[in-house]
């Protein structure tokens, strides 16, 4: 998942650059631009192996004969192991800064998408998903953080550049299984080794620019941390309120994607007996479009309003969501169109919305979100998974379908001129 994950709260805890820097030559832009393209793009490769996963739960369940039960925990170890690590990962590298665990993270990736391919049984697959979670967690701290610095004056148009590479991989997931694993069966998952030793070898240069521009920053002077300081004048009670309504937005958001991206395609397969390849065009369809939600999000927000995307976002994905369970094999494609356009739009600017109530917060804020976002999904995919073992995999989706109707708790949020008035 690429979640979108932990870059925000990388970016916010760097340490800002000494005001006697000397300005960029062009060597040394075209550089820095190459180091942004580099991490993308290994950003990139991770979320396509990570986010394939998932995907590919029906050949899991067939080959090894697993529970829906089974399968959510395969989820729920993927989701948690990258969600508690990020935070604790980026917060020791602020203060010490460790290069080499760019290339290692792509090494646990490496060790988990082979012992996907030899897995025997759930043990080992297990196994294989903690090492692909490691392998994120150390990625996105890392490379969020080479993207700051490789940013110049546009940061924020450098944290998109990062961001698209790990959506652009989520899109191409589903398909790379399509057209690798499902003809293959899970021995496919060895032709990925090679996705994760071209990523070894980009981060491990990436990771030689990044030590020397660390070095060059730590002989600046700069060394004083920052004291967090809300700055807020909001009380305690009114920030718990608008904290509780925007995790239950995301609780609705993450845990209707665990059900589409996990479940889904057993559903497609069951009702309109297609196979894999076709459930995953739709799966397909959901992530693309979900790449350009999030690119628009942001941009839509600055021009109407931040609490407006919110509640749309979620509550506007309601009609399409509802729709989508009856629909035919070319009209799930379209609805998983809108879908994901929509859904996807709103979680930057609900992380942005909340670090503009305590400004001084940037950093806890982003890690709390993003830690959320894969914590729900990997509990969403254990609880979803032992509901369908209960109940079936029809209800289950039809069921998950209701949740965008949460959408509507966004307009209990204050307006965004109450927010930064409070400032």
């Amino acid at each position: 998942m690429s979640q979108p994950a932990t870059e925000s709260a990388s970016e916010s805890a760097i340490k800002p650059a000494p005001a006697h820097e000397p300005a960029e030559g062009p060597s040394t832009r075209q550089a820095a631009n190459a180091m942004l393209l580099s991490v993308s793009f290994a950003h990139l490769l991770n979320d396509a192996m990570q986010n394939s996963v998932p995907a590919v739960f029906p050949i899991f369940q067939t080959s090894l004969q697993l529970s829906y039960a089974e399968i959510g925990w395969i989820a729920f170890t993927l989701n948690v192991t990258a969600s508690i690590l990020q935070p604790l990962i980026g917060t020791y590298t602020d203060r010490w800064p460790m290069p080499i665990l760019l290339p290692l993270g792509m090494a646990f990736t490496l060790l988990g998408m082979v012992g996907l391919a030899l897995s025997p049984g759930l043990a080992m697959l297990l196994v294989s998903a903690a090492l692909i979670g490691i392998g994120s967690s150390v990625l996105h701290p890392e490379s969020s953080r080479v993207a700051h610095m490789a940013a110049g004056k546009g940061r924020g148009l450098a944290q998109s550049v990062f961001q698209v590479g790990g959506n652009t991989g989520q899109a191409l997931a589903p398909l790379m299984v399509a057209f690798i694993i499902t003809p293959l069966g899970m021995h496919g998952f060895l032709w990925f080794t090679l996705l994760a030793l071209a990523g070894i070898l980009i981060q491990w240069r990436v990771a030689k620019w990044y030590r020397v521009q660390s070095r060059q920053r730590s002989a600046g002077g700069n060394g004083v941390r920052a004291t967090p300081n809300s700055g807020s004048t909001f009380s305690r009670g009114f920030v718990l309120f608008v904290m509780a309504i925007l995790v239950l937005l995301l609780f609705s958001k993450f845990v209707y994607l665990a059900s589409m991206t996990g479940y889904y395609s057993f559903y497609f397969m069951e009702k309109y007996h297609l196979s894999l390849e076709r459930a995953q065009v739709s799966l397909f369809a959901l992530q693309f479009a979900g790449m350009a939600g999030t690119l628009l999000g942001g941009p839509l927000a600055d021009r109407f309003g931040r609490k407006k995307i919110i509640w749309f976002s979620i509550f506007g994905t309601a009609p399409f969501a509802l729709l989508l369970p009856y629909a035919g094999p070319i009209g799930s494609v379209a609805l998983c169109l809108a879908v994901g356009a929509i859904l996807m739009s709103g979680f930057s600017v609900i992380i942005v919305y909340a670090q503009e109530m305590l400004p001084g917060r940037v950093g806890m804020i982003a890690g709390l979100f993003f830690g959320l976002s894969f914590g729900l999904s990997g509990l969403g995919s254990v609880v979803l998974g032992s509901l369908i073992d209960q109940t079936g995999v029809e209800f289950v989706i039809k069921a998950s379908a209701f949740l965008p109707l949460l959408g509507v708790l966004a307009f209990l949020l204050p307006k965004d001129s109450r927010i930064m008035g409070g400032r």
